[in-house]
């Protein structure tokens, strides 16, 4: 019988630290704390399995692998078993100390990261986790559900008569042209798998692809509507859940978000009435095998960047703190290229998968990943290892628009993610 623990940790920046790595201004004001919500998996005769999300913007590059190397060595498993997600609220830290040590060599302080508040979460979270060892639970069942999240996706990139992106619906979208303009692809559904001991939930794990933003670049910290949501939901039944982030790299609210300050808590009470929704729809099963798959990929970095062009590009002497950070990120990533990117998958039983992904995914990806096994439940987890930026399709940069400039990764990428989709995948 597989044993079952979660734990919990503060992860909130202090006032005046960077923020979505410098992309936005700084914490001026906590409106809400953030965390690090986990679970401990461990299956009867194997090592541990670690699922964490992170109430972060992005987590990339050699900080990913150093969460998911020190959460392993907490509870005594091997970094491949540990998948780390960010949920990708904007007004929140964007670790990433290799690209800050970078801009530090070139005069530019503390624009990602300041001092050593991030590796003092980050090992906060560890001993979180080497904690919960100590309070496993039997998991004996689980239960899967789902539910329709009403007026909150749409899709970002709008497409003209001739192929190419004629406006986009950022965070949110005052013009209401732009908002009537259809929803276009998204995935409707919220998820939701649930662990018991016998009859008694331990943890609820939800997963929806949108981007959780409702207003951004304020300097107010917080987890967003759908932290706030699952805040709630926590609350409200006294049993932990965590919400992961799925496909949303082409997703935002913007067609229902025409800029109106009160609708994060709108979206908030959507999202938690979608929760409420799929979790009267589980149906408890006996687990009977537990089952973890991963894959490791080198996703290759766009044709245009190049060591030297990205150094002299820092030299130059520029006024936004962006264009310090997109470089050394980028930078980043072409260093580290050959350094694969894990992709992974929890079985739970024959019929019931959660695929953990790579960067700020299209929503392609999530519905390929579905469509991969339709014989199963698949709930898909974007937003890990982010230093890859956007993963578009490979038709996405002849299309324009706003993700092909920060993606990191090129239209070859493709290709590879759908093979290592449906490796993860297979029974």
């Amino acid at each position: 019988m597989m044993k079952l623990a979660t734990f919990a940790s503060d992860i909130t920046p202090p006032l005046g630290h960077p923020l979505c790595a410098g992309w936005y201004p700084p914490a001026s004001e906590i409106a809400d704390p953030l965390a690090a919500l986990g679970v401990v998996l461990v299956p009867e005769g194997k090592a541990p399995i670690v699922l964490c999300a992170l109430d972060w913007a992005e987590l990339s590059n050699g900080d990913y692998d150093r969460w998911r190397g020190e959460l392993a060595t907490a509870v005594g498993t091997s970094a491949d078993r540990v998948a780390v997600h960010c949920v990708h609220a904007h007004d929140t830290p964007w670790p990433d100390r290799d690209a800050q040590d970078i801009l530090d060599a070139h005069g530019y302080p503390n624009v990602i990261m300041a001092g050593n508040w991030a590796e003092r979460a980050r090992a906060q979270a560890a001993q979180a986790a080497q904690a919960a060892l100590g309070r496993l639970r039997p998991c004996s069942h689980i239960g899967v559900g789902a539910a329709r999240v009403d007026r909150i996706a749409s899709t970002r990139r709008l497409l003209g008569d001739d192929g190419k992106i004629w406006a986009v619906r950022w965070t949110k979208s005052p013009d209401p042209v732009v908002r009537a303009a259809p929803e276009g692809l998204i995935d409707p559904m919220l998820k939701t798998i649930g662990f018991y001991d016998g009859d008694e939930p331990l943890a609820l794990l939800h997963y929806y692809a949108v981007h959780p933003t409702s207003i951004d670049g304020t300097g107010q910290v917080t987890p967003e509507f759908v932290g706030l949501a699952r805040q709630q939901r926590t609350a409200e039944s006294g049993v932990p859940h965590i919400y992961f982030t799925g496909c949303a790299g082409n997703i935002t609210a913007g067609k229902y978000n025409d800029g109106v300050a009160d609708n994060r808590e709108l979206f908030a009470g959507r999202i938690r009435d979608a929760m409420v929704a799929a979790e009267q729809t589980l149906k408890r099963q006996p687990l009977v095998a537990v089952r973890w798959a991963v894959e490791p990929v080198c996703l290759p970095p766009r044709e245009d960047m190049d060591e030297a062009g990205l150094l002299a590009a820092l030299q130059q002497q520029a006024d936004a703190a962006k264009v310090h950070s997109k470089t050394a990120l980028m930078l980043t990533y072409w260093r580290r290229r050959k350094r694969p990117i894990p992709f992974s998958c929890l079985h739970l039983g024959e019929h019931v998968a959660i695929a953990h992904l790579p960067g700020e995914t299209f929503i392609e990806y999530q519905l390929h990943a579905q469509a991969a096994r339709p014989d199963a439940f698949v709930a898909v987890a974007g937003y890990g290892d982010l230093g890859t930026g956007y993963i578009t399709l490979a038709s996405s940069f002849a299309e324009g628009g706003y993700e092909p400039q920060d993606a990191f990764v090129s239209g070859a990428s493709e290709a590879l993610m759908r093979t290592a989709i449906d490796e993860i995948l297979k029974k």
